[in-house]
């Protein structure tokens, strides 16, 4: 049998052990998921070292494969990256423990009492690209909602994402739960992404953590329930009332504080009103950071900046590039981002409270802003310690995937005797 032929079994006795495992934390305590996860983020940071030395490894590997700047920023782990990955895992274990919280009960006149209590999902399994950090993300939150988590990392951050799963077994291990609960695939080979979304008896959920051609291979050839986003084409509508200096600040934010994460927006739609009282400051603070700015109509008269084509509409870049237009008004941008957007997160900037709200009320993004950057899509950013990812669907969970979104329910009915007549 060679290293293909294997994947199938490997990938079985995997699911079989995450199975079992999930059988464990379905009724582990707070306190014990507590100190597993301080024990990992202690063991994240003492091993800091070793983690940027694997990070190296996988840095070489992704400039041998030729990935964008911004996609080596996504692999890239240095010291405070890896504090913040620590302090990530130390925020959810502070989090409430969605376990056997009661979210409604009621009484009825047979004499039921009947509770909607939360519940774990059972195995989640995460595919994800570049980020290592999500094994540290992903590892916590499956944990805390008392889901085993099966990890398949890409394979540009293999050895980063081995270094950070040690760590995470090590605080399985202290707290005296089983290692089995958090389970990295340990092989590159594509294979055992396949077999991750054919495994019905296994796997629960998947959630896809990675770009357009993952995610749309994912949601093609799951037969495993999937909670995605397919893209994240953020746009950000500058309304005719917007402060110009508060405009200013959240445009470039939105765009050059990371342009690899899927919150980075895409698209800027200027009223012309403010165009017309405020001219072309927003434009050319862009080009003057280094963005290349892909402009249509009268923007594209603004010097350095690059005719846009039909295309660059609808279009996530992940880099210093975005899409510009002038719309003239709050509706004609909504149909803008009902046309070219990905439900993801869009924003408004505006002094008009009713323009904010019809904005809210007319689109159905999972994530919608006023007077704030598109950068803040992100469960830490949301109180929840970290997300495992932002779903689009209208399914189960919405926007960002924290502990409580990795959750179900079921029904406690309790009576007295009572008997249907």
């Amino acid at each position: 049998m060679n290293d293909h032929d294997a994947i199938g079994p490997m990938m079985a006795q995997i699911g079989a052990n995450a199975r079992a495992a999930a059988a464990v934390l379905a009724s582990t305590g707070s306190d014990r998921k507590h100190a597993a996860l301080i024990s990992a983020a202690d063991a994240i940071w003492d091993n800091r070292l070793a983690i940027m030395d694997a990070n190296a490894e996988d840095q070489v590997f992704g400039e041998e494969k030729g990935l964008s700047p911004a996609m080596m920023d996504r692999l890239m782990l240095d010291e405070p990256r890896i504090r913040a990955m620590a302090e990530g895992l130390r925020n959810v274990a502070a989090q409430h423990d969605p376990v056997g919280e009661v979210i409604t009960e009621w009484d009825m006149p047979s004499g039921l009492h009947i509770q909607r209590v939360r519940t774990p999902l059972g195995v989640v399994g995460v595919i994800y690209e570049s980020r290592p950090n999500v094994t540290a993300d992903a590892g916590a939150l499956c944990l805390q909602s008392g889901n085993a988590v099966i990890l398949r990392g890409g394979s540009e951050s293999f050895h980063s994402s081995t270094a950070i799963h040690g760590c995470l077994q090590q605080g399985l291990k202290a707290a005296g739960l089983p290692e089995t609960a958090i389970q990295l695939v340990p092989t590159r080979d594509r294979a055992a992404v396949s077999a991750m979304l054919t495994a019905t008896d296994h796997i629960d959920v998947i959630v896809p953590r990675g770009g357009k051609g993952l995610v749309g291979l994912v949601q093609r050839e799951a037969r495993v329930p999937v909670f995605a986003h397919l893209e994240g084409i953020c746009h950000i509508y500058v309304g005719a009332t917007a402060d110009p200096a508060m405009a200013l600040e959240i445009v470039l934010n939105a765009k050059t504080r990371r342009t690899g994460i899927c919150g980075a927006m895409e698209c800027l739609l200027i009223d012309w009103r403010f165009y017309t009282e405020h001219g072309p400051m927003l434009i050319e603070a862009l080009l003057k950071a280094g963005v290349e700015v892909r402009a249509d109509g009268e923007l594209a008269k603004v010097a350095g900046t690059v005719k846009a084509q039909a295309d660059d509409f609808g279009r996530e870049f992940l880099d210093m590039i975005c899409a510009a237009k002038l719309v003239d008004g709050v509706d004609p941008a909504i149909e803008h981002i009902r046309t070219y957007g990905s439900n993801h997160t869009d924003a408004i900037i505006t002094a008009d409270d009713q323009a904010a709200a019809h904005f809210f009320a007319q689109l159905d993004s999972a994530i919608l802003m006023h007077n704030a950057s598109t950068q803040f899509a992100d469960g830490g950013e949301f109180g929840m310690g970290a997300e495992i990812g932002i779903a689009t669907g209208k399914m189960h969970a919405r926007g960002p995937v924290g502990a409580e979104q990795l959750t179900s329910f079921k029904y406690l009915v309790t009576g007295n005797g009572a008997v249907r007549s």
